[in-house]
């Protein structure tokens, strides 16, 4: 995760098995939302948002299913090479990389940050 300024916030390993969330709170309908992605051939891929109730920016007229009371939208594939967010200290945005959470709005001081991935090799000699 890298700042606006370019400064490198977070760095934590992915695999194609680990879940990358956005969540953050819903600015009108003060609800949780969680954009689900997983990385893939160095981008990263939505696979679904969740969400408590409708309102402005969600999808309501998608196809939804419900899923321990929350309504689980699975767009249309999208691949993000870089997934750029607004933070603000309403939305309160988290990243969680499988068991890990960070606090981007604080970590980006309010400002807006960009996720990657990046393949790593490893070479032993």
């Amino acid at each position: 995760m890298t700042a606006e300024d370019g400064e490198r916030i977070v760095v934590t390993p992915v695999d194609e098995d680990t879940e990358v969330v956005v969540e953050y709170t819903h600015s009108v309908e003060q609800t949780l939302v969680r954009d689900v992605y997983v990385p893939e051939d160095g981008q990263l891929v939505m696979t679904r948002m969740e969400f408590s109730s409708f309102g402005a920016g969600l999808p309501a007229q998608a196809d939804v299913t419900v899923r321990d009371g929350r309504f689980v939208y699975r767009p249309p594939r999208s691949e993000h090479e870089t997934l750029r967010v607004e933070t603000g200290t309403v939305a309160d945005h988290d990243l969680v990389v499988g068991d890990e959470r960070y606090d981007i709005a604080t970590l980006a001081d309010g400002g807006s940050i960009e996720l990657t991935v990046r393949e790593r090799w490893r070479t032993f000699t």
